[in-house]
């Protein structure tokens, strides 16, 4: 399945899913295995983790957290991973991809309400002001990722200002806000055993 996590590269047909859509080796194409139970279930909450890009202890605790919290334990696993700095910023357009995104604050060339952020897993909460500080609007990372995700919409919780780097987060992420297809009842039933 496409992630696109390399940015805009799975966009065209040369997308090495769309010409080799099996796995390698000289058995490849004869033979498929199905997939049953404990595997659909770790294939998805795999997906779910290298879309986010997160590391497994790190999503350990976020599915912890999201147990402990009020509601659906999946929906918030997945409000959890949407509210990530690095995720807003590639949501927002200040990241062609998520690791991109997550590099851009890394070097420090974020704000959030005025106060310099370098954290990628620092979750952001409605009401916040995400920018881009001040000595780095004119940095060629941010312009160029700019450029590459004007064909992106932000989805409704968030409201971007393009032309002054900056984006307010209106309110928390829902399940219909997630253009991916990601199944979080099988995470909630892999973690669950």
């Amino acid at each position: 399945m496409k992630l696109f996590l390399k940015g805009t590269k799975c966009f065209t047909e040369k997308c090495p899913i769309e010409r080799r859509n099996f796995v390698p080796g000289q058995h490849g194409k004869a033979r498929r295995a199905k997939m049953v139970g404990y595997g659909i279930q770790l294939r998805e909450k795999q997906k779910v983790r290298r879309i986010y890009g997160v590391l497994e202890r790190q999503f350990r605790n976020y599915f912890e957290k999201a147990a402990d919290m009020k509601g659906v334990t999946g929906e918030n696993l997945l409000q959890l991973l949407e509210r990530r700095l690095d995720n807003v910023l590639y949501r927002m357009g200040l990241g062609s991809s998520r690791s991109q995104a997550r590099q851009v604050v890394l070097h420090g060339h974020i704000a959030v309400n005025g106060r310099k952020v370098n954290v990628p897993s620092f979750l952001v909460k409605p009401g916040d002001t995400v920018e881009v500080r001040e000595g780095s609007k004119g940095h060629k990372g941010v312009q160029e990722s700019l450029q590459e995700s004007a064909h992106r919409s932000a989805p409704p919780w968030i409201e971007v200002d393009a032309a002054a780097l900056k984006g307010k987060v209106t309110a928390l992420p829902r399940k219909d806000d997630i253009a991916m297809p990601i199944s979080e009842q099988l995470i909630v039933e892999l973690y669950s055993k």
